[in-house]
């Protein structure tokens, strides 16, 4: 009796499904009809048209088999689209909330005491607003000091010192490198500006005062030393570093804070040295990171172009005077595994 009762119950509903799949197919083929019918050069659904088919997807699972003048994707698109446009409207209706936006008038105060005050930080100013009745916070201050515009001579004069002098100054930085285990490596490096020719380099786990000190021994052996060395204000370059840096007859230039433009040499190598290589590798431990060094700077100097020497390498690779003949065979040679490769005329 219960099954016969279950077996029933189905039958209806199967049939009201059945007659509800009928309904909504036949509602939409019309409405696909009444778009065929509007006079217009081309076939176009208008956003009525388009939300019809927004809805109609949400309620009916065999929404697809009725759609025929446009691909399903296309009512998907214009789903998406009418959720972003439905956010960016509620978004614009929000009423504003937080901080009141800082006038044009204060901003345009605090550049001014930026510009003419080239000395004075964020507090400083933010003293001078607090005196004049600006309800302003220190961080905002900040923020809008930032966009001043800055005096372009000290780049200038920093510029000139660099090409005046660039046989003279060398350069030193690090680098981190990830491992596969999750650990930091310390890269070191030390390279002279006149050839962009990598004096020394070297892998540490702990970069000390100490540990730099001996690397910079190894780097200026004898009377090898240059006339100007720059450097960053790393943790590494302390007083007692800089302090046997000048015993060698160096005179340190260490550069402003944030301002990595100042040793742009130096940090050119490391984003060559991570495009060329470091991106393409996964570092096993720091053995491993000293081969790929050693054989880097091995391709850096002898094949690797550099724009800043006119296309030359900095260690003077000879380029054909001619052009070769047709038909010459050229010889690829393979560099860091397979990731670069030289090329030279067969003999």
């Amino acid at each position: 009796m219960l099954r016969s009762l279950k077996l029933l119950f189905d039958l209806i509903v199967q049939s009201c499904l059945s007659r509800r799949n009928l309904l909504l197919e036949n509602l939409a083929l019309r409405q696909q009809l009444a778009v065929l019918k509007r006079r217009h050069p081309q076939t176009r659904f208008a956003a009525p048209d388009k939300l019809f088919w927004v809805i109609l997807r949400r309620i009916w699972a065999g929404w697809k088999e009725a759609l025929v003048l446009v691909q399903p994707d296309t009512v998907v698109r214009w789903h998406r689209a009418g959720f972003a446009r439905y956010w960016t409207w509620l978004s614009r209706r929000r009423k504003r909330t937080g901080r009141k936006p800082v006038g044009k008038d204060l901003r345009e105060q605090i550049v001014r005491m930026a510009v003419e005050n080239p000395t004075w930080g964020a507090p400083r100013i933010h003293g001078e607003l607090k005196m004049l009745g600006y309800e302003i916070s220190e961080r905002s201050v900040l923020r809008w000091m930032r966009k001043a515009p800055r005096s372009p001579e000290p780049a200038r004069r920093w510029a000139a010192f660099l090409a005046n002098h660039r046989e003279a100054i060398a350069a030193m930085d690090f680098f981190t490198v990830p491992t596969l285990t999750f650990g930091v490596l310390y890269c070191f490096f030390v390279i002279a500006h006149d050839r962009r020719r990598i004096l020394h380099c070297n892998v540490t786990k702990h970069p000390t005062s100490a540990w730099v000190i001996q690397q910079l021994r190894e780097a200026f052996p004898y009377d090898t030393a240059p006339g100007y060395l720059i450097f960053d204000r790393g943790a590494s370059f302390n007083a007692e570093m800089i302090e046997v840096v000048k015993n060698f007859g160096i005179k340190p230039k260490r550069t402003s804070f944030r301002s990595p433009w100042q040793n742009g040499v130096a940090e050119r190598f490391v984003g060559n040295c991570r495009r060329d290589l470091l991106d393409h590798v996964i570092v096993l431990n720091e053995r491993h990171l000293k081969r790929l060094m050693n054989e880097y700077v091995r391709y850096y100097h002898e094949d690797r172009t550099h724009l800043a020497l006119a296309k030359a390498t900095p260690a003077g690779r000879a380029a054909e005077k001619t052009a070769p003949e047709v038909g010459r065979k050229i010889v690829a040679r393979s560099r860091l595994g397979g990731l670069h490769h030289r090329y030279d005329l067969a003999a």
